[in-house]
């Protein structure tokens, strides 16, 4: 049986990598046509990411129905109690009775369970002698800093928590008959918040019920999914129109499973839902986890993130607890510190976080979750400026603690060693937030001289514990380790769960030498709208989703060893230029404006040293061995042995060229992991070609064209072990990094 991350990794497995591998920064978002038709080409001219989701930072949404009675498994009990064998299927017989004669909409209904107890979804408002304030929920909304909210208005199991007019099965006409969207709509606008409203519902009719009985009864058909692909396709827009109508959502978030909905249903909602908005004067905010783009609507990570940089702009969702996105006894908890440093590592990255809750049946939000919202709060309230209405850098931050990579990577906290960067949306001012308290003393070695010119920095100051107050410090000292700031004392100076310095320039924050693939400029001197470029090829519709439209290139940066190939035409077509250099203004080199596609390669003249993350051992091809002999690794020791040079060869992939013997690395066709990686004369073979992708943070992963292996450090090993090859997954061991001998 899958459980949910299973079948999302899964499922949506192919997008998170072709959005995750594209570590790029935000741009200009595009002008918005005066209507949309339910076409491509017209929904794709929709402004994904609006300036004020962007500034917005942090949302909140909840995991609250018929789910939550029972209080066991997770939200997916509905689902699970029917499969035979499983906890929830087990619970249930004991506690309800077999799903044969206690089924599903019993909690919708009302029915007694085993014991006697009256079971139903029936929260009562705290003005009817109740536990349910939508009033409360949106106070501490804000109270938690939240600048965006909204509830799960249908979940997998086909209720909806509002007044349908197409589905009976809905809050206003059974469970607790009240018309709940409509009550958090008006609570959460009152509070000056944008409205959030999350819809699952693609999942009911596609796999969530698939162990449910055929039912003869055409309602019971409409709960469970089971009505036929034209009336669910139908019933799943006819359930988006009556959302849209009725809440206005600002935000509305899609679940999975939108690719197995029929394309023109996907296409009617969302150009009824972006002329809606034009109708209200708004700017609204389309999610999605796959079935839609990122040309007019926003990518979602779900309980993850990117480990880099990346564009366009996204979001992730998370949960307050590990154990289930809705209540349930004994439910666990992330700490205030995971959620919090993890919020500001995806801001660092060019994204937003939505925080999902989960309340008990009765509308009672435990104590426990409360106090991690406000905790989060409570710093936002001291230190937003540093958050909210920031942007992205072209350097994340720096340290051992590394989050993100895709979907499902869990929140982290991090170290007084950690620093994520964002900026001022003028760029004059650079956010450096610790996630720990240094001591008296902190070196940011991003802000080395070798790669930042800081001569127009005028202030550092350390951001006070009340808003809007700061403590100047001494001037920081710079050199090729990095900038060297004192604090104020060894202890921290006041309690929190971060620590953000503030360094203002006199202009703008002055170009970073990037450590891995390329940043380009709209404007000479390497200022403008910007995008950071990884490894690989960019059309002009990929250059416009990083943020910089075709034929806008006016200057560059480059990483050690890399080079990138411009293309006056799209596609890789035209005349061909070859920057192997920074070029601070590409008016004098004739290219200014001109290129429409470019290629970011590794340059094929240098000479790499390749080391393994988890253990610094770099490849080594042993010397002049006989083709067939094992690659190796070894300690660096300046060796020809173990130089590299990475040639792409025009489709995307390398040989990678030992120095020493001329021979290259060969998968040898193994398919097996733990398969010894090898060395033999280029041939040509697909054998001897390798995917070098960028995973973030400067490491690459280095998979074979045959077998789909990457190479394989094998851990800490010792001088003179084999390098394998393994199927890829997030392991250091399987990461490398490039560095200029």
């Amino acid at each position: 049986m899958l459980d949910r991350r299973q079948f999302l990794l899964s499922a949506t497995g192919v997008v998170v990598a072709a959005v995750a591998s594209s570590t790029l920064s935000a741009g200009d978002a595009q002008a918005a046509p005066s209507s949309y038709t339910p076409s491509w080409t017209s929904v794709d001219q929709h402004p994904a990411a609006p300036e004020w989701f962007q500034d917005a930072k942090f949302g909140i949404y909840h995991h609250w129905g018929v789910f939550s009675v029972p209080a066991y498994d997770s939200e997916w009990y509905p689902r699970n109690m029917y499969i035979s064998g499983s906890n929830a299927n087990q619970h249930h017989i004991a506690t309800y009775g077999n799903p044969s004669v206690w089924p599903y909409q019993n909690f919708i209904n009302g029915a007694n369970d085993l014991s006697g107890n009256f079971t139903k979804f029936a929260p009562k408002l705290k003005s009817a002698g109740g536990n349910f304030d939508p009033d409360e929920w949106a106070q501490l909304f804000v109270d938690a800093g939240a600048r965006f909210a909204g509830p799960v208005s249908e979940h997998h199991d086909g209720f909806s928590m509002w007044n349908s007019t197409v589905n009976e099965w809905n809050s206003a006409a059974k469970g607790p008959q009240l018309n709940l969207l409509q009550l958090f709509r008006d609570a959460i606008r009152a509070k000056g918040l944008k409205l959030l409203v999350a819809m699952h519902h693609a999942y009911n009719f596609n796999g969530y019920y698939d162990h449910v009985p055929p039912q003869s009864d055409p309602s019971l058909q409409k709960l469970y999914g089971q009505l036929g692909s034209t009336a669910e396709n139908q019933l799943w827009y006819d359930k988006l129109k009556e959302v849209v109508d009725l809440a206005q959502p600002d935000i509305l978030w899609e679940d999975f499973d939108l690719s197995k909905v029929d394309e023109t249903q996907r296409l009617n909602f969302l150009s009824y839902y972006y002329n809606q908005a034009d109708s209200w004067g708004r700017e609204v905010v389309a999610t999605y986890k796959d079935g839609f783009d990122s040309h007019g609507e926003v990518f979602d990570f779900e309980r993850g993130g990117p480990a880099d940089i990346t564009a366009p702009y996204w979001l992730t969702d998370d949960s307050i607890s590990s154990s289930s996105w809705c209540y349930t006894t004994g439910i666990g908890y992330y700490t205030t510190q995971q959620m919090l440093h993890s919020l500001i590592d995806r801001v660092s990255k060019n994204g937003n976080m939505l925080l999902n809750i989960a309340p008990m049946a009765d509308g009672t939000i435990p104590q426990a979750q409360k106090d991690i919202l406000l905790g989060i709060g409570d710093y936002l309230g001291r230190f937003g400026e540093s958050v909210y209405a920031t942007r992205a850098w072209t350097a994340y931050g720096e340290g051992p603690t590394k989050m993100g990579g895709g979907a499902f990577t869990g929140p982290q906290a991090g170290t007084a060693q950690d620093i994520r960067f964002t900026r001022s949306k003028d760029n004059t001012v650079l956010y450096a937030t610790v996630l720990g308290w240094p001591g008296s003393s902190l070196t940011v070695s991003t802000l080395s001289s070798s790669r930042i010119n800081l001569g127009s920095l005028t202030s550092v100051q350390l951001l006070n514990s009340t808003a809007g107050t700061y403590i100047g410090l001494p001037t920081p000292t710079q050199d090729s380790a990095g900038l060297h700031v004192t604090l104020p004392t060894v202890s921290a100076p006041f309690s929190a769960l971060a620590y953000v310095l503030k360094l203002t320039f006199s202009g703008q924050i002055p170009s970073l030498q990037p450590l891995a693939g390329a940043v380009l400029y709209q404007d000479v001197d390497y200022s403008g709208s910007s995008a950071v470029l990884a490894l690989g090829d960019y059309t002009a519709d990929q250059l416009g989703l990083a943020g910089l439209p075709s034929l806008s290139l006016s200057s560059l940066r480059l990483a050690p060893g890399h080079q990138i190939i411009g293309y006056s035409g799209d596609n890789f077509t035209g005349t061909v230029w070859t920057f192997t250099g920074d070029n601070a203004d590409l008016r004098t080199t004739g290219n200014n404006d001109a290129v429409a596609s470019l290629k970011v390669q590794f340059n094929p003249a240098t000479w790499f040293r390749i080391a393994n993350v988890t253990d610094g051992l770099v490849l080594d091809s042993g010397g002049n061995v006989a083709s067939g002999s094992n690659l190796k690794q070894w300690t660096w020791n300046g060796s020809t042995n173990l130089q590299w040079q990475a040639v792409e060869l025009g489709n995307g992939y390398y040989k990678l060229v030992n120095r020493t013997n001329g021979m290259v690395v060969d998968g040898w066709g193994a398919t097996s992991n733990g398969a010894a990686a090898m060395e033999a004369p280029w041939n040509g073979g697909n054998n001897q070609q390798w995917r070098i992708t960028h995973q973030g943070d400067g490491r690459y992963s280095i998979a074979n064209r045959t077998t789909g292996l990457v190479l394989d450090g094998g851990g800490n090993v010792s001088s003179g072990s084999p390098t394998k090859q393994w199927s890829g997954n997030g392991s250091t061991n399987l990461r490398w990094t490039f560095t200029v001998v």
